[in-house]
């Protein structure tokens, strides 16, 4: 049997192939190349602008002192002393590898804090540590914190290093240090947990080989973030300490298997580094990492008695197997990730593209003042528009989240409650949030209740005598009566002025929260509708100055009707209104004091309509604990029969010259008196009709004492009941009665809803407009172009123009990786 031999064409064939494979090879590697360039551009334009792209990186993960930092020098390639600083205990470091074959000794920048732009290179490696530590220590002094999410971000580009974005984030810990606030633990765990969030994140979690597996620590705070550990990589650190405790092959298989604690399917990377802290050069720290590989692999095999199963876990063990795992892992991903990326990028690109168009048209407006005065015109009418319909019912936005109760109306308002009431007014509804027209009218009927909480206060007997016995010097045959009207329009004035100021200022807060209301309902219509009716966004200074003439407008409005009900309130107090006398006229109209109080009722009730939960007892209850509807008059009324009767003693009162009263003389006395003193001889020319004014009780008040009539009633008159100053203090109760049910019903609730909402319908967009857009050019522009504002504004445009251009040509580079895929 003849022994085969390769003939000329076999050679040929193999050469051929092996070219064929190098030459695939090659463009692999090209590929991989052009895919860590473009994610390496697209990572550093990320970190730059604060772009949210879905690149893949790598979270260190595990408790202090696990490791994590020497890995990093290990993966870098060099060492800085980053152990040294503890950095990982204070703020998370991102780490930026960028694999650049030119770079022979390592270049490394720091992004500036708050900026966009990295600073100088840092020359030497032992100043990186240093930079770390006092930046760490400059942000935690300022926060007066002990742990800080905000990164360090440094940028790492060298020969020896792999296209890797790593985050060092702060070591687990179980106790806080001393002088450390105690929840350091806590805010260390959920800082480390968001930050691992993002599925497109590696998770790197660190172990000590000291650690059993069924004693881990940090092992359940991995499985809430990563349950199936999917993408999760776990490192047992520090493998060469553990070494010293085996000696036969089924406990090496046994540990490096982690069999029934991270399930099949989960296999751990055993490493361990130089430990060696020496000052060495950066060719001299890399040997030492494959050294210590070699020795680990050599007492696997030569120190165990039986040595490993290689075949199963030699993948698996030492720190250059790690970092082909991690750069392999990356390769997938990335190219995973490229079409995502890709389209990522044009959605980002037409974006920054539609940012820089809106920038530079709010330059330009600073040039067309008429475009910006019809945007600015449009925006404040659509703004008046919504706020006439918020006080028209208009129930958008939630009133469950933009609504206030009454006590929170009361509490945001600063007035508290109303001036003068004792009583707890709580008006229907008063649990409920409401706003605009609907709080507007609950406002107005808690003033009603307040108003009728109110009684006429008591008044002295001095100050009786005083108004009394002036009546009676000035003459006229009214004194009593016209002693009980002053004190109660006095009354009037004291207790019913304050609380039309405290309604006029209430009703003004009412309609003051719609400004925010109807920027809301102004931002919401826009999104629903899918457009923009006038960019007005970025105009600082236009909106304060349509809010500050807003506010204005409300504020003129509460104090024109503050002077209106005021008035009103003059004029049912002044001495020539027939408010207090109404009762003596009421037989000119008959039955119509009867259907004017059912008015009266029907007026204060308006509003009782209950919404709260509770059904009727809670309403039951609210009627009970407030005074929300006017006291029905107890007095007789007259008949119209009567009328004529009435009218002819009031002339005859008129006509008849009064004695010198006493507010404590009892009245059956006084008619007893003046009876036995004047009968029916006392002639006064035309006015001798005195006898019939016996006969007519309402008009004989100036028929009660003589001249030089006790005031204080020391003798037996003084001690009966019904005196003077009882009846006066009676009739001026009634007289304030009248006095708030006329100022309340008749006058009040008309003039606040004519003075405000009104106005606020009609003459809102009106008002505003002749404030801001009733002035000259330069004024008008004040608003809109503040002192540096354009070049804050060209500023601006200069970072978009380079994002765009960043992103333009990220994008063009991944469409030449797609292709090239």
């Amino acid at each position: 049997m003849a022994t085969p031999t390769k003939t000329p064409s076999d050679k040929s064939a193999s050469a051929s192939a092996s070219a064929m494979s190098r030459r695939q090879q090659q463009h692999s590697q090209s590929q991989n190349a052009a895919r860590f360039e473009a994610y390496n551009r697209l990572q550093a334009a990320a970190v730059a602008f604060g772009e949210k792209v879905a690149i893949p990186e790598i979270v260190a993960l595990g408790g202090q002192s696990d490791g994590k930092s020497s890995l990093l020098e290990a993966l870098l390639g060099f060492r800085f002393n980053v152990r040294e600083v503890e950095m990982g205990t204070r703020r998370p470091l991102i780490l930026q590898m960028v694999h650049d074959p030119t770079a022979l000794d390592p270049r490394c920048r720091f992004q500036e804090e708050d900026s966009e732009e990295y600073g100088s290179p840092v020359v030497l490696a032992s100043a990186i540590a240093d930079i770390i530590k006092s930046r760490t220590e400059a942000l935690l002094k300022k926060t007066r914190t002990a742990v800080s999410p905000k990164p360090i971000v440094m940028r790492a580009e060298y020969a020896h290093c792999p296209n890797l974005t790593i985050i060092d984030t702060p070591g687990f810990v179980l106790k806080a240090k001393k002088g450390e606030p105690e929840t350091t633990p806590e805010e260390i765990l959920g800082m480390v947990k968001s930050l691992a969030s993002p599925p497109n994140r590696i998770l790197l979690f660190l172990q000590q080989s000291s650690v059993e597996w069924c004693s881990s620590l940090w092992l359940d705070s991995i499985r809430e973030i990563d349950p199936t550990f999917r993408r999760t990589v776990i490192v047992v650190s520090k493998f060469d300490n553990r070494l010293k405790e085996f000696s036969d092959r089924w406990e090496v298989d046994r540990y490096l298997s982690a069999s029934g604690y991270l399930g099949d399917n989960t296999r751990p990377y055993f490493v361990a580094l130089p430990k060696d802290k020496s000052t060495i050069s950066n060719d001299e720290f890399r040997r030492q990492i494959s050294q210590v590989d070699l020795e680990v692999l050599r007492h696997l095999r030569d120190g165990i008695q039986g040595g490993f199963d290689e075949e199963k876990f030699k993948p698996y063990i030492g720190f250059g197997r790690l970092r082909d795992y991690l750069e392999s892992e990356l390769h997938k991903r990335y190219k995973d990730a490229a079409p995502a990326t890709l389209a990522l990028l044009e959605q980002r690109c037409c974006e920054v593209t539609a940012e820089l168009a809106n920038m530079e048209s709010k330059i330009q407006a600073t040039s067309d003042i008429a475009h910006l005065r019809r945007s600015a015109m449009l925006y404040a009418a659509s703004i008046s528009n919504h706020v006439g319909a918020l006080i028209d019912g208009a129930a958008d936005p939630a009133p469950e989240q933009w609504g206030k109760t009454t006590m929170e109306e009361q509490s945001q308002s600063g007035l508290g409650g109303w001036p003068g009431v004792i009583a707890d007014i709580k008006p229907p509804n008063a649990s409920l949030r409401l706003y605009g027209g609907a709080a507007f009218e609950r406002v107005m009927h808690e003033f009603r209740c307040a108003a009728y909480s109110i009684e006429c206060p008591p008044v002295s007997r001095e100050k009786v005598a005083n108004i009394l016995l002036a009546h009676a010097g000035r003459g006229g045959g009214r004194g009593v009566t016209e002693a009980a009207a002053e004190i109660a329009r006095a009354a009037a004035r004291s207790w019913l002025a304050p609380l039309l100021d405290t309604a006029c200022d209430r009703l003004a807060f009412v309609l003051g929260t719609l400004y925010d209301l109807a920027l809301e309902r102004n931002c919401s219509r826009d999104s629903e509708y899918g457009r923009k009716s006038e960019k007005m966004d970025g105009y600082v200074g236009f909106h304060a100055a349509l809010r500050h003439t807003y506010n204005r407008f409300i504020k003129d409005l509460a104090k024109q009707c503050k002077q209106l009900v005021r008035h009103h309130l003059d004029s049912v107090t002044s001495p020539y209104s027939q408010v207090c006398y109404e009762n003596e006229f009421q037989g000119g109209f008959g039955s119509s004091a009867t259907s004017f109080s059912k008015y009266n009722q029907a007026s204060a009730s308006s509003f009782c309509l209950e919404l709260t939960d509770g059904g009727p007892a809670a309403r039951d209850e609210i009627m009970r604990d407030q005074e929300n509807i006017p006291p029905e008059k107890n007095g007789q009324q007259t008949t119209p029969g009567k009328a004529a009767e009435a009218r002819e003693a009031l002339r005859e009162s008129q006509m008849t010259v009064p004695e010198t009263p006493s507010p404590d003389q009892p009245c059956d006395a006084v008619h007893a008196g003046a009876k036995k003193e004047f009968g029916n001889g006392i002639d006064v020319g035309a006015r001798k009709r005195v006898s019939r004014l016996t006969g007519n009780s309402r008009n004989a008040d100036h028929m009660r004492v003589q001249n030089g009539g006790l005031l204080f009633g020391t003798g037996d008159n003084g001690s009966r009941s019904g005196s003077a100053y009882s009846e006066i203090c009676s009739s001026a109760a009634n007289h304030f009665a009248r006095i708030r049910e006329v100022l309340v019903e008749r006058s009040v609730a008309s003039t606040l809803n004519s003075g405000f909402l009104t106005p606020c319908r009609d003459r809102l967009v009106v008002a505003l407009g002749l404030d801001l857009f009733a002035v000259n050019d330069e004024r008008f522009m004040d608003m809109f172009v503040a002192p540096g504002a354009i070049d804050i504004l060209q500023n601006e445009q200069q970072s978009l123009r380079k994002r765009q251009k960043i992103l333009q040509s990220c994008l063009n580079e991944f469409k030449s990786v797609a292709q090239a895929l």
